[in-house]
């Protein structure tokens, strides 16, 4: 274990020229990496000083005025590290002033409040009156940031303040009976979410100490009894760090010395693996955790009393200059006048597939769709990036988008002589991402094609003009792999869903947008408008071409807790409106009828009248089947298509 810890250190000393990090080696210095390198770093303090010391000093040289910490060249509204900068100013002692403008800062911000407060008690069993931090300002509370914040605040002397006190309440108020916590929701309409290793950890150690609520104790109880099969170095980690003087550990079978063995044989398996690198939270939580007997950063063994002169508040940030604002306007104007004179192909080709099951041929089903779109987006010598549907994995449940389409979309582009393959997704729900890749199957599928991934949610955002303007939103900060892709193409699953009516190419688009400027779940998009979000992402980068799974889709409450449904298709165009369009119309859903269509259509994305669409292929009434939608939206049903429907 020692060895290892050293290992750690030694590499994340070696990282870096700068004494700043980023998410993986190479990549922009970000605020998170940043931090937790410095924190690990702090086990051997005496030989990594003068490193400590630099490392804080560019850390300070990102704090704004105001106090914040946002995302480094990302959206200035993503204020959530500054929680994590805090705790690294505690940790060190280096720029009280500094401490006290962030601890200002973090005391002020407040997550939205909610419209009507009584849906959301129903809904998802929360009471929303309760506030905590959110992932971005102006945005609603979440339980990682609310965790972070009140640890950060804690560790500086802020227990006893109302807002910390508040945050407390919110973390215990979103925590199961039965142990854990998730982003927020304890459950949709009626049905129950699933707790996540990570964000539990989190709101224990943001607890810890400060009540003996058997929601806290559940939630230990739920780490130590998932640890025992758990194989993920991450989940391993927190839980380590979380666990670490719980005196319930040895009865639940499960001891500190299995923890940190279970940790180090994790790490060297995942150290072996090229194509899947481990990032550099992962490398500072691995040193975190296997010297969490002696040092831990997180552990609050005394909490001292701070305060801030009388009437003294954080500076807020000015209001864009008339001028300025009167520019965005005309901008925003223009953009929307162009839409209108965009002109659409018609008809737009969409090639619809028979495919009996994931262990079929479907590198041959593909290779033969794409010979209709082969002059329209050829893939030889091109980046391509593929980008499939990922959001959460459970072995009982059809959610993402099958690892074996995914491979034979790779076996097209390397028979179509693409220059470059790459996977990669930004889940909305889950950051621990490398979980999911393994879990589903998608990292077996990597490692026998060599195939990298890159986890958008923590990629370099880039900054894009938003060509839709149907949001508040003047840019659309987009993940830097997929912005420079020469292809894009969409891989969605054929799935309902609760918010959106369906989940399809266009909804898959949310997880190119990195989750460092938007949170955990993508909230802020929610709250800008879900179909008008949809639209301004499509607009500014649609996809090149789109493969729909629909081998096996989802019905019912998508995309998480629907009915897994055969439908053995897969879906093939370039224009994704029309595949949105034709893909609705096999589930017997009216897409005029689909908020998103409706604006795509409108903003001339492309094609959704059937009259417009070449359908190639299976017709449409030999292969659908009606599916049943989320609450809420069964206005979308239509009858079935005639002559028949294709039997399940």
């Amino acid at each position: 274990m020692e060895a290892t810890l050293r290992i750690c250190l030694d590499r994340l000393a070696n990282a870096t020229s700068t004494a700043s990090w980023g998410y993986f080696p190479g990549a922009t210095p970000q605020v998170e990496p940043t931090c937790l390198a410095l924190l690990a770093l702090g086990a051997d303090r005496s030989r990594f000083a003068d490193l400590i010391d630099r490392g804080v000093a560019s850390l300070l040289s990102w704090q704004t005025e105001e106090g914040s910490f946002p995302v480094h060249g990302g959206r200035e509204e993503a204020i959530w590290p500054t929680a994590l900068a805090l705790l690294v100013l505690t940790s060190f002692g280096s720029d009280k002033e500094a401490e006290r403008r962030a601890v200002r800062w973090l005391l002020e911000v407040r997550g939205a409040g909610v419209r009507d407060p009584r849906q959301h008690r129903q809904l998802f069993d929360i009471d929303p009156d309760i506030v905590g931090w959110p992932w971005t300002e102006g945005a609603f509370s979440w339980t990682e940031p609310t965790s972070w914040a009140c640890l950060a605040l804690r560790r500086a002397g802020w227990g006893s303040h109302p807002r910390v006190q508040e945050g407390v309440r919110l973390l215990l108020d979103r925590a199961f009976d039965d142990g854990g916590v998730n982003c927020g929701n304890r459950c949709v309409f009626g049905r129950p979410t699933k707790p996540v290793p990570t964000m539990t950890a989190l709101m224990v150690l943001a607890c810890d100490g400060l009540t003996d609520h058997p929601r806290v104790e559940a939630a230990r109880a739920y780490l130590a009894r998932r640890a025992v099969n758990e194989q993920d170095l991450e989940h391993l980690c927190w839980t380590r760090l979380a666990l670490d003087d719980w005196n319930g550990v040895d009865r639940t079978g499960l001891s500190l010395r299995d923890l940190d063995e279970r940790i180090v044989q994790a790490f060297e398996s995942r150290d072996a693996d090229p194509l899947l690198p481990l990032s550099t939270p992962r490398i500072a939580l691995t040193a975190l955790a296997l010297g969490a007997k002696e040092y831990h950063p997180f552990r609050i063994e005394e909490e001292p009393t701070a305060s801030l002169s009388n009437g003294e508040r954080r500076i807020r940030r000015p209001r864009p200059p008339w001028g300025e604002r009167m520019k965005t306007t005309f901008q925003g104007l223009v953009v929307r006048a162009l839409n209108q004179m965009r002109d659409v192909a018609t008809p737009a080709a969409v090639h619809i597939a028979k495919a009996d099951g994931y262990e079929s041929d479907l590198a041959s089903v593909v290779r033969d769709q794409y010979e209709t779109f082969r002059s329209k987006v050829p893939l030889k010598n091109r980046r391509v990036v593929l980008k499939p549907n990922l959001v959460e994995y459970h072995a009982d449940k059809v959610i993402n988008t099958h690892p074996h389409v995914i491979a034979a979309m790779i076996e097209l582009c390397r028979h179509e002589g693409a220059k470059e393959v790459v996977v990669a997704e930004g889940p909305g729900h889950w950051r621990n991402t490398d979980y999911l890749v393994t879990a589903s199957g998608l990292g077996d599928v990597l490692r026998h094609y060599r195939v990298p991934f890159v986890d958008l949610n923590h990629d370099q955002p880039v900054a894009l003009d938003n060509l839709g303007r149907l949001t508040r939103l003047e840019r659309i900060y987009m993940a830097a792999t997929v912005a420079h892709a020469d292809v894009l193409v969409s891989l969605p699953k054929l799935k309902t869903h609760h918010w959106a009516g369906v989940t399809l190419s266009l909804k898959n688009l949310f997880g190119t947008l990195p989750g460092i400027c938007y949170g955990w779940p993508k909230n802020d998009l929610h709250r800008q408008g879900i179909d008008a979000s949809i639209v301004d992402i499509a607009l500014t980068r649609p996809p090149d071409l789109v493969l729909v799974d629909g081998i096996i889709g989802m019905e019912g409450d998508g995309p998480l807790n629907g009915t897994a449904t055969p439908v053995r298709v897969l879906v093939m165009g370039c224009d994704a409106v029309a595949v949105d369009a034709t893909c609705c119309r096999i589930m017997c859903l009216a897409p005029e009828r689909v908020g998103h269509l409706q604006l795509a259509q409108r903003y001339k994305l492309g094609q959704v009248d059937e009259r417009c669409i070449h359908q190639i292929g299976e017709p449409i009434a030999a292969v659908a089947r009606p599916f049943d939608t989320s609450p809420g939206y069964e206005f979308l049903r239509q009858t079935v298509p005639e002559p028949e429907m294709a039997s399940a």
